[in-house]
């Protein structure tokens, strides 16, 4: 009878800790060779066999969606390269989705990707390998838009690879629970990791290179027809960076690429937002280096309350604009009648930026009759490129919708430099403000905010206030 349940008991074991090696399913790994249907047969039979891992040896394996499986494990060894097809037919379709006009088309689809899963559980995606995008993935209504997308996912974890050029987000993460990301390299045309609407996240030791957007973002979205907040989640030990695209993955790290699509300077920041429907909670981010990007960027502008967020342990160099953006707005792209969201209880603390845009001082700022609230800086060196006026400031148009009229009539008109516009439902960039009347910290709407050891200096004289208070 023990000798019944023993064989029973490593037979279990065996099937849990098979190996389906790609390539007995006839898969070339020749570059050439469509390894689609290969590799979800691969799949699929570890599933058939209660779960496994699914090897990709040294190759390069051509393929369009992969269609994950719970209990899978995709083992991406040294040598191997998951590479997009170009054919667009190779991929499943975007499934529909009735809440899209709430979100861009990226967030709102999964299935039109290089790798999916939806509604499984226990899945991993490890190995020193690559998954690159380069000759396949795009960005738009018509691309395959994701290296790697998961919804409503639980026990998830990714390691180890890297990622070059992945489509719209690199990676997508939109309802799962319990997520591990580490020790990945990823050198991207957009975002690299998108966390949204996602609870209890990981994030460690990733080196995320996104010039054209941001590195690592968080968001809640109503992709999935729910308010449901990003909570719980660490984010530490990582690099973001705006070098050009590839450069930090060969390791020359170039800086020719001056500008993002939007024209303002190189991405490539930790942000909360811009998609904010749901909250965000509970949310610690410490130990990161910013490389020639943008800075830190808290944003509510669709209803979302964003509260008890710890920010530590910063360093920036180049920074592109605001080395620390909290905005608070109106967007409100979100179901009819949502209220106006908060930011409160927010703790920054052992930041050091250098070099940072003088055009951008760091920005904390609500609308009427919606304060920031409770927000402490301490611990805090920020140095300004400086060189700027209030005649700078007093040089910008009064305010953009009157300026296109003023051009056409011959003029435009002078701005009080105090008086910096509103602007409650634009798309949330430091640059939506125009050139700043302070020189290191702009504060408006804001209540209870602190600082302590906050020093501001400017490598050439700035003769702008150092701080304006509205």
């Amino acid at each position: 009878m023990k000798a019944i349940v023993w064989t029973a008991l490593l037979c279990a074991v065996s099937a849990h800790a098979a190996t389906f090696d790609v390539r007995a399913f006839g898969a070339k790994g020749d570059g050439k060779t469509l390894d689609r249907n290969s590799i979800n047969r691969a799949v699929e039979a570890a599933a058939s066999a209660g779960g496994g891992t699914v090897a990709f040896p040294a190759g390069t394996y051509l393929t369009g969606s992969i269609r994950l499986r719970s209990n899978i494990t995709l083992q991406i060894d040294a040598g191997a390269v998951i590479e997009a097809s170009p054919d667009a037919s190779a991929y499943d379709p975007a499934e529909p989705n009735e809440h899209t006009r709430f979100q861009d088309f990226g967030h709102s689809h999964w299935h039109n990707s290089l790798i999916w899963g939806e509604g499984l559980e226990n899945v991993s995606i490890v190995g020193v390998g690559l998954i690159s995008g380069a000759k396949g993935l795009t960005r738009g209504e018509r691309g395959q838009d994701k290296a790697i997308a998961l919804k409503l996912c639980r026990n998830v974890t990714l390691r180890d690879f890297s990622v070059l050029s992945g489509g719209h987000f690199a990676i997508l993460a939109t309802g799962v629970d319990s997520l591990t990301i580490d020790n990945l390299r990823i050198d991207t045309n957009r975002d690299a990791i998108d966390i949204d609407s996602c609870r209890n996240v990981r994030i460690s030791n990733v080196s995320a290179n996104t010039p054209n957007d941001d590195a690592i973002v968080l968001k809640t979205s109503f992709a999935l027809g729910v308010f449901r907040p990003t909570e719980h989640v660490t984010i530490t030990n990582c690099l973001v960076s705006g070098y050009d695209i590839g450069s930090l993955l060969d390791g020359t790290f170039r800086r020719t690429v001056t500008r993002a699509p939007d024209r303002d300077g190189p991405t490539g920041r930790i942000k909360l937002g811009t998609e904010s429907n749901g909250d965000f909670r509970n949310i610690t981010i410490s130990n990161i280096v910013f490389d020639r990007s943008r800075g830190l960027a808290i944003e509510s502008v669709d209803g979302s309350h964003i509260e008890d967020i710890a920010i530590s342990n910063i360093t920036m160099r180049d920074a592109s604009n605001s080395p620390i953006f909290i905005r608070l707005g109106s967007r409100m792209r979100a179901p009819e009648n949502a209220p106006i969201g908060s930011i409160r209880r927010v703790s920054i603390s052992h930041v050091v930026a250098s070099n940072a845009d003088s055009r951008y001082a760091s920005i904390i700022s609500g609308i009427p009759g919606h304060d920031v609230e409770d927000v402490t800086l301490s611990d805090i060196r920020l140095s300004y490129r400086g060189g700027l006026t209030m005649d700078d400031v007093a040089r910008q148009p009064a305010d953009l919708v009157n300026t296109f009229f003023f051009r056409a009539t011959g003029g435009v008109p002078p701005r009080d430099p105090l008086m910096t516009p509103e602007r409650e439902k634009e798309y949330p960039e430091p640059s939506m403000f125009g050139l700043i009347p302070a020189s290191g910290l702009f504060i408006r709407h804001a209540r209870g905010v602190r600082l302590s050891n906050v020093v501001i200096t400017h490598e050439k004289e700035d003769r702008r206030p150092v701080v304006v208070l509205d």
